[in-house]
Formats: C-alpha cells, sequence, structure tokens
C-alpha cells in the first residue's frame, strides 16, 4: 500500500465523460446521470484499507445526496491481474454487501482513471450540473488508526453547498489513500 494523494484536478475541469461497464454488465455512460444538481464520481476500489474506513458512511451519504438529486457513480480502475480482489466479480460482492446504491463501474483500460487524474482510492470528483469540477478532496478527517469517526463531513459540506447554490471552499484538503494500481 504506497500512501497517495490527491492530484487535485483544477476546478471548473469538465468531466470527462465515460461508458463503462457496471456490475450489473450495463454500459453505463456518464450521461445516464440522472442527477438534477449535480454528478459525484468517486474512484475505489474493493481491497483499499482506506475505502473499507469509510465504507458503511459513504454508502449512506451516496444514498441520501442521490434522493436529493445528486447522481452518483463508483470507478475500479484497479489492475485485476495483480488484484484480483478488484475483479469484476469481486465488484459485484462488494456492491451487494457494502449496500451501495449508484452503479459501480470497471475501468479495465485505465483510461478513465488518467482523464480525470485519479491517484488514489478513494478519490471524489464532484461537478456541477454543467459538469463542471467544484469539489475534489477528502471525504474527511478520518483515516484507518487515527481514531477520528468517519462523518463525511468534507463532501457532505461540498455537495450541501451545491444543494444550495452557495459557493464551495475553494480551500480543499486532497483525498488520501492507495495508490491506483496501474498496469505495467
Amino acid at each position: 500500500m504506497a500512501l497517495t494523494p490527491s492530484t487535485m484536478l483544477p476546478l471548473g475541469t469538465l468531466a470527462p465523460t465515460f461508458n463503462l461497464p457496471s456490475t450489473e454488465n450495463k454500459l453505463v455512460p456518464l450521461s445516464s446521470s440522472s442527477g438534477k444538481s449535480g454528478t459525484l464520481v468517486i474512484f475505489m476500489c474493493n481491497h483499499c484499507p482506506y475505502v473499507k474506513h469509510i465504507r458503511t458512511e459513504l454508502a449512506a451519504i451516496t444514498t441520501e445526496y442521490a434522493k436529493k438529486g445528486i447522481a452518483v457513480f463508483g470507478i475500479n480502475s484497479n489492475d485485476v491481474k495483480n488484484y484480483p480482489e478488484d475483479s469484476p466479480e469481486m465488484m459485484k460482492k462488494e456492491k451487494e454487501e457494502a449496500h451501495y446504491t449508484f452503479p459501480y463501474l470497471y475501468d479495465e483500460t485505465q483510461a478513465i482513471a488518467k482523464a480525470y487524474q485519479a491517484a488514489c482510492t478513494p478519490d471524489f470528483f464532484l461537478f456541477d450540473i454543467e459538469h463542471k469540477l467544484v469539489y475534489r478532496g477528502q471525504f474527511d478527517e478520518s483515516r484507518p488508526g487515527n481514531k477520528l469517526a468517519v462523518t463525511g463531513q468534507d463532501l457532505k459540506e461540498a455537495m450541501d453547498a451545491l444543494l444550495s447554490g452557495k459557493a464551495i471552499q475553494r480551500d480543499q484538503t486532497p483525498s488520501i489513500g492507495c495508490n491506483i494500481k496501474w498496469k505495467s
């Protein structure tokens, strides 16, 4: 596990489009977003201890905010040859066990992770209704072993501001997690 921070893609960047297979074996394009208020793209995987650490709260928060109009997509871009626990079959199992209600997509070529300049898992990208990046940062201050409660505070504050039409804090703390497992 290599501790890696987000690259902090510039705010205002347009969301790179995608059309990726889901755990239900359906191609899901970014344009399928039914989020009337915005879109959240999360780069994640099954085995990362940082993703596991926030798993329960992530499932609850994404379900709550989807009901408020934020479309959510989870994307796994890891090399499954070297990390078989992140395979599409295991993603399906993880989605069910974690109670994720969002599409969990597989980026086999890793082209989408590269387009988003994703660096770690988890890595969060929140876009407004025009698909302009308004937040890329941490879920909250909690990390495995630091004994802080998992709240999703930073991400929730950004989504609340987006929903209420308020400015989102431009000084955003990078997410930190395991590096994306790039193919060699």
